[in-house]
């Protein structure tokens, strides 16, 4: 019964982030095409909504005071770096950071260091309507790298290799590496095979476990780069529906916001990959080393 009450939870959160994710999209999208006239208002309201499923559904998830600190020292180490780098326009740790912390603990936590990384950091560069948004898209890209990290990559089982055999009096050892026992009589075969099979065995589990970014991990820095394109479209797709009203003027208003904005969205971009490169190897090996030691969810 426990079981299932657990499992219950589990897809009830789970349905709760989906919710949350396609909510605001969805908004903006009916907005524009009805041309609503209290757009802002609306899509404000929508996108506090979803902040606030995704903050519920963690702390539904009963996190215990071990699981929570990383995530508050990686998002108050991006809030840090972003003030850092407040001189130069759009080049930025947030990306970085929140993709490592979704990488290395998983979706929801690659959300909230995203989502309290922008958060903290604009009680310096200035709260506004803008800050939900911002919590939201850069929520969104640690939250997709969660993601990324599930999938599995192709694997391809290994296989034990043939025994091998010698002749009475012969000694495997050297042959094959491995200790036996060998029979005075007749032909013996290796008994070396066990610890073999259990190597193979174990290789085999470290196969079906191993993640696609960790055979590829070039992966993550295309997803970093593309993802800070889809931060700065939701971003200047709310600016466009709220404020800028580029929709009133057709095709040609939008094509002109996101153009101006182009060249500031490809700096972010190229900045989250500067820092994934400097960042994310040995970052990544010292959080996994942390969640193991402490058995951090």
């Amino acid at each position: 019964m426990g079981a299932a009450r657990g499992n219950a939870g589990v897809r009830t959160r789970i349905a709760a982030e989906i919710v949350a994710i396609f909510a605001t999209p969805v908004v903006l999208v009916a907005c524009a095409i009805a041309n609503f006239d209290q757009t802002a208002l609306l899509t404000l309201v929508v996108v506090l909504a979803s902040i606030g499923i995704f903050f519920a559904s963690y702390e539904a998830s009963r996190p215990r005071l071990r699981d929570i600190m990383p995530t508050v020292v990686l998002a108050a180490l991006a809030a840090a770096g972003r003030i850092l780098f407040a001189p130069i326009p759009d080049f930025k740790p947030v990306s970085a950071i929140a993709i490592i912390a979704g990488v290395a603990f998983g979706r929801k936590s690659g959300f909230m260091v995203g989502a309290l990384a922008a958060l903290a950091s604009n009680f310096f560069f200035g709260q506004g309507p803008w800050t939900p948004w911002q919590m939201y898209a850069w929520g969104l890209v640690g939250y997709g790298a969660g993601l990324l990290a599930m999938v599995p990559a192709k694997r391809r089982a290994v296989e034990p290799k043939a025994p091998c055999r010698a002749r009475s009096g012969e000694t495997l050892g050297v042959t094959c590496g491995l200790l036996h026992s060998v029979s005075l009589d007749g032909e013996t075969e290796s008994a070396a095979l066990l610890p073999y099979q259990v190597r193979t065995d174990k290789e085999n589990r470290a196969l079906a476990t191993r993640r696609l970014i960790d055979a590829h991990p070039t992966i993550v820095y295309a997803y970093g780069f593309l993802a800070c394109l889809g931060y700065g479209f939701i971003l200047n797709a709310w600016s466009i529906l709220s404020f800028f009203h580029a929709q009133a003027s057709g095709w040609a208003g939008i094509l002109a916001v996101y153009a101006t904005a182009l060249p500031f969205d490809i700096v972010h971009g190229v900045a989250t990959v500067v820092f994934l490169l400097a960042l994310y190897g040995p970052w990544r090996r010292k959080l996994e080393r942390v969640r193991r030691k402490f058995g951090l969810a």
